[in-house]
Parts: structure tokens; sequence; C-alpha cells
């Protein structure tokens, strides 16, 4: 029960995590920071960059949050487990997010006019994905103990 409670509490935290400032970022620090969230991130990718825009939403939102919803459906016996090996893969590519907002900050700290600074929501939306790829894990581990054969 407790790895279906863990696994339902992602589907509350995911938007959170969403919404949440991943980092805070500002020409010089004399202008101040703005906070910059995944929905605010892909608000402005949209504008300037749709097929980007796209492929990260995939990666960001839909990708993860399928990935648990499918975990929770086979954790509740209403999914076959045989599913496990394709949700894996949605909770790999979630993880190519969170790569590529690191190697932005990275390549934002070393322009001199620029000032970055993570923010408490980069460090919940990262831990969204580990957890999700740690409950996927025991969850196929957990099916796999029960029924050798599959």
């Amino acid at each position: 029960m407790t790895l279906r409670l863990a696994t339902l509490s992602l589907l509350i935290l995911y938007p959170i995590a969403w919404f949440a400032p991943l980092m805070r970022a500002g020409l010089l620090p004399i202008f101040g920071l703005s906070e910059i969230s995944v929905i605010t991130g892909l608000q402005s990718l949209w504008k300037s960059d749709v097929f980007l825009a796209l492929i990260v939403t995939i990666f960001a939102l839909f990708a993860p949050y399928i990935k648990t919803i499918g975990t929770a459906l086979i954790q509740w016996d209403l999914l076959d487990a045989r599913v496990q090996p394709a949700l894996n893969i949605l909770g790999k590519l979630a993880m190519a997010d969170i790569f590529l907002i690191a190697l932005y900050i990275t390549l934002a700290k070393g322009i001199s006019y620029a000032t970055i600074e993570t923010a408490w929501g980069l460090y919940l939306f990262t831990a969204c994905i580990l957890a999700s790829l740690a409950l996927g894990h025991i969850t196929e581990m957990t099916r796999s103990s029960r029924n050798p054969h599959s």
C-alpha cells in the first residue's frame, strides 16, 4: 500500500514541480532576477520554437506523468505488467529534460552578463523524476518476484 501511495503522490507533486521556480535568471544581478518554471519556460519556448517546445512538453510533462499513471495502474492490477519496459523508457525520456536544464544553467553561468541561481523547483522536479524511476523499478521487481514466469 505504501508503494501505491508513493506513486499516487507523484500525480500531485508533478504539477507542483511544473509551476515551482526551477531557477532565477537575469542580466547582471542589479536588474533583479526572473523566476523560471517548467511552465513559464514552455510558454516562452512556444512563442519562439514550436518544434522544440513540443519535444520539451513531451519530455517534461507527458512522459513522466504517463509513466506514473501507468505504474499506478500496474500496482492496482488495472494494467498488464508487460507494459513496464515501455514505462521505463518513458522514465528515461523524462530524465532528458533534467539534463537539458542543467546544461542550460551551466552554459548561462559561463556568460559574464547573466546571473543564474537554481531554485527549489529544480530539486523537486528532479526528485519526482528519480522517485518515479525508483517506484517503477520497485514495482517491476515486486511483480517479477510474485510471478517468476513472466
